[in-house]
């Protein structure tokens, strides 16, 4: 690529004794200590139950369709770890079929996986409400079916689709570099003890240290985004080693993509222990500026910029070097876990933090005396926020999700509007909470073929001692809709069932 189209602009966002009473032998104190600590966490079990008891007879009403992947325990089965959506693969007159990709992750006896499946979202008001509630948590869903295993070498902490050509993932593991996958040349591969990692298409290096959770793709050209422990923010071109590999009389075409991310001189997907032997692209830009690890990262939608984030937000500008061009000190009251930007408006920043908050910023006015100046702050988790993610469908709609067990569904225009009503019961902003999931939902994405679909996983260990539980879900469309229109189609409802009760 000329040098033009490499200075794209980036902006990038980065844990006595009481008197009187004789005391008890310490042997007796540790076993006093560990029923206390079966106690506990006996009740907060059953409040968890609870909880999910009450949501789970609320369902048919709430929701227009839920599909639920159970619990599953180690170590005879692994875990659904970390996701995303893939290309709709085709339309039919009830439902859709479209890739779904899942991580699972194990106890070490099988190897990790890259799972590719198909499910099929079923159509808005095509399910019906006894069946919606009527999920078995102990079987699979019908509605998600494996279509390919990739053997990944080590455990998968994000998986991100390239949106130029939709065959591309990019994954995350314990490790400085970022793996590429062209999922349909990848060959099916059996995971079974012993076996040997599938061999990543391209290998992208950089990083100093190991780059677990931050990792975005561009929505604008073939680039890819990483933060790591290493305190830096890395950005490739793919397309560097497309350019490379069609001067190669050993690379071949890959429809999409301009060219192939393959270079033809060994098998692709051929085991091997070393994921290092495969095809590598060194970076365009290295970033500096954060202090601490870098958790995650995002693109702004019109600019081919970035943010990234660690206990503070930083944008930078790849026209004007490496050191950042804003920097926003405590943008929260603690780490910063995640951070999205507004695909319909650059200039919204969303980030979630261990203050158990959400944040919304307006780039052209970031601070205030030197510190974070958020427009909004949404206050509805008990615990640290994990992931945060904008609407497709409408621009003012967000997602977030913690550790406290809930997904939050927020719309920043109804703030204002509910400031000025008498105290709101719940937090201003909040129109839908999602609690079908038992512990921390570690991860969530809005499907962008399917509007107001999600599908969300959790990590259920701690409190069931289960593995991940996967949902699909979307919400009753009485729930987002426009309150005039509502209220319309209840009217007419209403007058549908007052004329049929008065027919003799």
């Amino acid at each position: 690529m000329d040098a033009q189209s490499q200075q794209q602009q980036v902006g990038v966002v980065k844990k006595k004794e009481t008197r009187g009473r004789k005391p008890k032998p310490k042997e007796e104190k540790k076993d006093d200590q560990q029923q206390q600590a079966k106690m506990k966490k006996a009740h907060q079990q059953a409040t968890v139950d609870d909880k999910y008891t009450q949501w789970k007879s609320l369902v048919p009403v709430l929701y227009d369709w839920l599909a639920n992947q159970p619990r599953l325990a180690l170590p005879l089965l692994p875990i659904f770890w970390v996701l995303g959506w893939g290309p709709q693969l085709e339309q039919a007159t009830y439902k859709n079929r479209q890739r779904l990709y899942l991580s699972e992750q194990t106890d070490g006896s099988v190897p990790n996986t890259l799972v590719i499946a198909n499910c099929e979202v079923v159509k808005p008001r095509v399910a019906a409400a006894e069946h919606i509630s009527q999920f078995n948590e102990e079987a699979r869903s019908p509605f998600v079916k494996k279509y390919k295993t990739i053997i990944h070498p080590g455990e998968i902490n994000r998986i991100r689709e390239l949106p130029q050509n939709t065959k591309i993932v990019a994954t995350h593991t314990d490790s400085p570099d970022v793996l590429i996958w062209d999922v349909e040349a990848q060959p099916n591969r059996h995971a079974v003890l012993g076996a040997t990692s599938s061999r990543p298409d391209l290998i992208l290096t950089g990083h100093q240290d190991n780059a677990e959770f931050a990792l975005a793709m561009c929505p604008t050209e073939p680039y890819v985004l990483s933060g790591g422990k290493d305190k830096t923010v890395v950005l490739w071109s793919i397309q560097d080693h497309i350019s490379a590999a069609t001067t190669d009389p050993a690379a071949t075409k890959s429809p999409g993509s301009g060219g192939s991310i393959i270079k033809q001189n060994s098998k692709p997907g051929d085991g091997n222990d070393k994921a290092a032997d495969g095809p590598s692209v060194a970076p365009r830009g290295i970033y500096y500026g954060h202090e601490d690890t870098v958790e995650d990262v995002a693109f702004c939608p019109s600019r081919s910029s970035v943010v990234g984030d660690d206990s503070c937000l930083i944008l930078w500008d790849a026209r004007v070097g490496s050191s950042p061009a804003i920097k926003v000190e405590k943008a929260h009251n603690a780490d910063l876990h995640c951070v999205d930007w507004n695909p319909h408006d650059d200039n919204l920043i969303l980030t979630g933090s261990a203050d158990n908050s959400v944040r919304l910023f307006d780039r052209r006015n970031l601070t205030s005396g030197g510190v974070g100046a958020p427009i909004y702050k949404f206050e509805g988790h008990k615990a640290a926020v994990l992931c945060v993610q904008w609407c497709p469908d409408k621009s003012s709609v967000f997602g977030s999700s913690a550790e406290d067990g809930l997904l939050n569904i927020w719309d920043y225009e109804k703030v204002s509007k509910e400031r000025t009503t008498k105290g709101p019961s719940s937090p201003p902003g909040l129109f839908f909470q999602h609690a079908g999931h038992r512990d921390k939902v570690v991860d969530f994405h809005w499907n962008a073929s399917d509007p107001w679909t999600i599908v969300s996983v959790s990590d259920d260990c701690d409190t069931t001692g289960g593995g991940g539980t996967l949902q699909i879900w979307r919400m009753s469309d009485l729930i987002y809709r426009p309150e005039e229109e509502v209220l319309a189609e209840l009217e007419k409802f209403k007058s549908h069932v007052v004329s049929c009760a008065s027919k003799p």
